[in-house]
């Protein structure tokens, strides 16, 4: 089994303390409506639910025994494919199994799933949300990027996530994928209030935790960058400066230059990697960091014109 954030998650979740009755039932609709599958054959109706965690199962379990006194199979498959066992809480045909699903909600008929009933309490609510989580939800790694994610095959159970999670000024977007109905949050703050409103707490902590880190790390990284960039330019206007200089030299000479060109040009050419402001503090008087620039700039604009009569006589 993979060691995910998600599974990091529900195995929280499924540590929590039992609710009161009315969050245990609404807890396990969320779960049924997210992860189970409903089997009508001949000899009636049953009930699958499949999961990769095995704290999700026990927790299933659990929330089965607390609700209901019907009977509950547990089964364990190797899946090779993926390296990880795939378990499945199973409900099979019994007497009172019709009657649980409908008081749950979970079904409307005989075999209709209910697709209209959702919670209306807040503490009902988050324990559906939890639910729901735990059957269908996943989030990826937060050191990689922020989304959450819950899968249903139904547009109306989809809505009523969407109207739940507004309730808790969660704004969540749905898209279709692979004919499944994908109701998710991309933003790092609603993903982690999403975690305290399910109840996993400490995953929140860790999730938080990792935001930080990396908020530090993008601050510097951009720091890093911004200096970087700077230098680089620094670095290509002296080259620039420096040839400008030596051209003048090699055509005119320094002497022939205005006296505050000639300071600003031998300064440059004896500290080629001085910044604006060590060179106009050597300067007398001396000089800001705009004026130092200026006299440069003023050198550049006198080879560059030396240069272009320069071509004009070779044509």
């Amino acid at each position: 089994m993979k060691n995910t954030f998600s599974l990091k998650v529900k195995d929280e979740l499924s540590r929590l303390e039992p609710g009161n009755s009315c969050c245990l039932r609404s807890e396990l609709l969320g779960f049924l409506r997210a992860g189970a599958v409903l089997e009508v054959g001949q000899s009636g109706i049953q009930v699958i639910a499949t999961t990769e965690s095995p704290s999700v199962v026990r927790r299933a379990f659990m929330l089965l025994k607390r609700t209901s006194s019907l009977k509950v199979k547990i089964s364990c498959e190797p899946r090779r494919i993926h390296n990880h066992n795939l378990y499945a809480v199973r409900l099979f045909m019994q007497p009172g199994l019709k009657e649980f699903l409908k008081r749950l909600g979970y079904l409307r008929s005989d075999t209709d799933l209910e697709k209209t009933v959702i919670p209306r309490k807040g503490c009902c609510r988050r324990a559906y949300l939890r639910g729901f989580f735990l059957g269908a939800g996943s989030m990826t790694n937060p050191e990689r990027y922020y989304h959450l994610e819950l899968v249903t095959g139904s547009r109306k159970h989809a809505a009523h996530l969407i109207r739940i999670l507004r309730v808790f000024d969660l704004h969540a977007r749905r898209v279709e994928r692979k004919e499944r109905q994908v109701v998710y949050l991309k933003e790092g703050d609603e993903i982690a209030a999403f975690l305290t409103v399910i109840g996993a707490v400490k995953s929140r902590l860790d999730f938080e935790n990792v935001r930080v880190v990396k908020g530090v790390r993008n601050h510097v990284n951009r720091v890093v960058n911004c200096e970087t960039a700077n230098l680089n330019k620094t670095v290509k206007a002296a080259c620039r400066q420096l040839g400008a200089i030596r051209f003048l030299v090699g055509r005119v000479g320094l002497d022939a230059l205005p006296q505050p060109l000639q300071e600003v040009a031998r300064l440059r050419l004896e500290q080629p990697e001085a910044t604006l402001k060590e060179l106009g503090l050597q300067l007398d008087p001396p000089l800001g960091k705009s004026g130092v620039n200026h006299r440069l700039r003023r050198l550049e604009e006198i080879a560059a014109g030396l240069k272009a009569q320069q071509k004009k006589v070779f044509r």
